[in-house]
């Protein structure tokens, strides 16, 4: 399949005609709009400093149904324990540095750019962009950022300084979702860690079934707040 190139317009090619590795276009801008119609379609931005925009919508698809997700008896024990005070937009900017950040700390690669801040930060002002924090006392520990179209939270990138604070991160979020439910959580691609609470591949073909059956409007939801009766 060839990489489609972009225009000034906000439109996308079928993402069922990327290639197989999931590459689909090439170029575009970060507008909220034309991020917004990508998230929709099942695409989703992933470039490295130096590189033009690219668009990726891979099959498989890795997902997370709420009511499908596991929280290990470990990880319960640890969230009815005061570790740590959970959050959401709280800060959002410093959740989306750490998330960039720590991989360069580890010497990895981020494909969180100056670009992509900018955009992101940008999205979560207009409501559409959502962190979710866990703090120790006023040190950031972990925590992780995504978008939200109606009753899809497309998951971004997550991160975590002391132990365990980006799993509380991610149960404290699937509790949210599911208490206004939401049904499905976009993982992108398979990682051994989200296997074990529960995610899931699913074919390119089904995924975008479920975004026209659960994203029905594109107005943002605002300003997040967690419910610490959760």
């Amino acid at each position: 399949m060839p990489v489609f190139r972009l225009t000034d317009d906000i439109i996308f090619p079928r993402p069922g005609l990327a290639e197989e590795n999931g590459l689909l276009a090439v170029g575009g801008d970060l507008s909220p709009a034309r991020l917004i119609a990508a998230y929709r379609l099942g695409i989703f931005p992933w470039f490295s400093d130096g590189d033009p925009i690219l668009w990726w919508s891979p099959s498989p698809r890795f997902v997370i149904y709420p009511e499908k997700f596991r929280i290990q008896k470990r990880l319960g024990r640890y969230m009815k324990k005061p570790l740590y005070r959970v959050t959401m937009d709280e800060a959002f900017d410093q959740v989306i540095e750490s998330c960039a950040s720590i991989r360069k700390e580890q010497g990895e690669e981020t494909w969180i750019t100056a670009e992509m801040k900018k955009a992101y930060q940008l999205l979560h002002k207009l409501g559409y962009a959502h962190s979710i924090e866990c703090w120790q006392g006023e040190i950031l520990a972990g925590g992780l950022y995504g978008v939200a179209l109606d009753r899809v939270f497309f998951g971004e990138s997550m991160f975590t300084r002391l132990s365990n604070a980006s799993k509380i991160a991610l149960a404290s979020l699937v509790i949210y979702l599911k208490r206004r439910q939401f049904r499905l959580i976009d993982c992108q691609m398979m990682t051994e860690h989200l296997l074990r609470y529960g995610a899931c591949e699913i074919s390119g073909r089904e995924f975008r079934k479920h975004l026209q059956d659960y994203i029905l409007k594109t107005y943002p939801d605002g300003k997040w707040k967690y419910d610490t009766n959760n």
